[in-house]
């Protein structure tokens, strides 16, 4: 992947890659068996979804760093209602704490970790412009 700067800072890339050391940590933790939001190059578990993840169902204990463009809030309302149905879903997200989703979803989370700094993301040669957080709904079936 190319540095592109004005993708760095604009919203032309949603395009956010786990930093594989974060990754590890919460792995270590929650012990993932899938990937929701990956491709075949960035997947951070054997088992992942690059395509359809929205219409699919997410089973087990469930990783997922999804696009940051506006389609954001599928993801998380996905993410929100997979642990309805009995899934643990651990998010990577920005934390956007004025906007509709984050109130309508991330505020019935069982647990929000901000991470103090900025992520410096797999493939960005700076640190994000934005803040981070971990976001959890531990499944209730």
């Amino acid at each position: 992947m190319t540095f592109n700067r004005k993708a760095m800072f604009s919203s032309t890339s949603g395009e956010w890659e786990t930093p594989i050391e974060l990754f590890q940590v919460l792995d270590a933790e929650f012990h993932f068996t899938l990937d929701a939001c990956a491709t075949p190059r960035n997947n951070k578990c054997p088992c992942f979804y690059s395509q359809d993840a929205l219409r699919l169902s997410w089973l087990g204990t469930v990783f997922c760093n999804p696009p940051y463009g506006r389609e954001i809030w599928q993801w998380v309302a996905k993410g929100y209602n997979e642990a309805l149905r009995g899934a643990v879903v651990v998010m990577l997200l920005p934390a956007r704490t004025d906007t509709a989703w984050w109130h309508s979803f991330v505020m019935k989370a069982d647990e929000i970790r901000f991470i103090r700094g900025r992520l410096k993301f797999s493939g960005h040669k700076n640190s994000a412009p934005f803040p981070s957080c971990i976001v959890v709904f531990r499944g209730k079936p």
